[in-house]
């Protein structure tokens, strides 16, 4: 299985914090993850909230988990809130299925890793992961339908 590079997870967090602060977005925290679950990067703006790493790491986790994006992971777990309930118990609490988990794709079309961002909305978290993942040559899938 490839893996996403610890260079490119590099330049995904710098960017989409980058992209953040562009924007004038809260302080937010950035997680990127290998195609096994594992951290590869995690970087917390100053002034961010406790919560942020666990949140960023959550929504990375679970895209990577179920395999498909926030989205759709928000449109599952609003559909079937016991088998989430159920996911959440079996992944002791690391399911965050939001928008803002968003999985990376290589050019073959191959989960290569995920991130998660948390800080802002979900939304506006979305945004600065996929502006991340495409400015690291890579694809993203947020799980959107359109």
């Amino acid at each position: 299985m490839d893996s996403i590079s610890l260079a490119q997870a590099d330049v995904i967090a710098d960017q989409a914090l980058q992209k953040g602060r562009e924007l004038k977005f809260a302080p937010l925290t950035v997680a990127v993850l290998d195609p096994g679950g594992q951290l590869k990067v995690l970087k917390r703006e100053d002034k961010a909230s406790l919560l942020r790493p666990e949140i960023a790491l959550g929504k990375a986790w679970a895209v990577l988990g179920m395999g498909f994006g926030g989205r759709e992971l928000a449109r599952r777990a609003e559909q079937m809130p016991i088998f989430f309930t159920a996911l959440n118990a079996m992944s002791a609490g690391r399911m965050v299925p939001l928008p803002g988990g968003v999985l990376i794709r290589d050019a073959d079309g191959q989960v290569i890793g995920s991130v998660g961002i948390s800080g802002d909305t979900s939304d506006n978290d979305e945004i600065c992961a996929v502006f991340g993942i495409e400015a690291a040559g890579l694809s993203p899938d947020t799980g959107r339908k359109d």
